[in-house]
């Protein structure tokens, strides 16, 4: 279930929601009781990365693991071309 994130607009308080996706919006602040809980539009907490499904079955033509780039650039290289760790 994803977890949802909400801002009471009257008070300012923020509240997280476990909720199912077809969970109708909450709507009443639990800190001050008025409904004025908006939702809002975060981004994910993860990112897959690394061998898998997707890296296995559907990349094509050579394209390179995330994984792989990072480590690259944990070594302190760009990955762009222009400095003289990428070249």
């Amino acid at each position: 279930m994803p977890i949802y994130e909400y801002a009471c607009e009257a008070c300012g308080h923020r509240h997280e929601a476990m909720q199912k996706m077809s969970d109708a919006p909450l709507t009443d602040c639990p800190a001050c009781g008025k409904p004025e809980l908006r939702k809002l539009v975060s981004a994910a907490g993860f990112r897959l990365s690394g061998g898998g499904w997707y890296e296995t079955d559907f990349k094509k033509d050579g394209k390179k693991n995330i994984a792989e780039k990072e480590s690259t650039k944990a070594a302190g290289a760009c990955g762009g071309g222009a400095c003289p760790a990428c070249e």
